[in-house]
């Protein structure tokens, strides 16, 4: 494995946004991350992030392993994390292949692996995450 040097960086913008953190966990891409996902739904996360394995290289699977989990997927978000990165002049964050969807009542979502792709990342969901798991949770619009 690797120093997780982006795990940090969703773990405070995850408490700040009042959320507590069960586990941040670095796993190799593929069944690893599904199985990962899978076991933090069961315990009772109400939102997964994943970072990297969202590029083009062959061993980018991140979002393969996500969609074998997912139950409906919400694509605006992903959507909104690559044209935030557009329009701040990051051409390749176009090239992002992250994905966002429920899993039982967990909102889970795919990040780039760079530290830049995980900021710019947050700055785009911070905002919505709270709402985001009420609706889920059955709360109103």
């Amino acid at each position: 494995m690797y120093a997780d040097e982006t795990g940090p960086l969703i773990e405070a913008s995850l408490r700040a946004t009042g959320f507590g953190v069960l586990s941040v966990t670095v796993v190799p891409d593929g069944e690893a991350v599904t199985v990962a996902i899978r076991e933090l739904v069961d315990l009772g996360a109400r939102v997964v992030i994943t970072t990297g394995g969202t590029g083009l290289t062959p061993t980018d699977r991140t979002p393969e392993a996500t969609r074998q989990i997912i139950d409906r997927e919400v694509p605006g978000i992903a959507e909104a994390i690559r044209a935030a990165g557009v329009a701040k002049g990051v051409s390749g964050a176009a090239l992002s292949r992250g994905v966002a969807g429920i899993v039982d009542d967990c909102l889970v979502i795919n990040l780039p692996g760079s530290k830049g792709g995980v900021r710019d990342g947050l700055a785009v969901i911070e905002p919505m995450l709270v709402h985001a798991v009420e609706q889920i949770r059955g709360s109103d619009h």
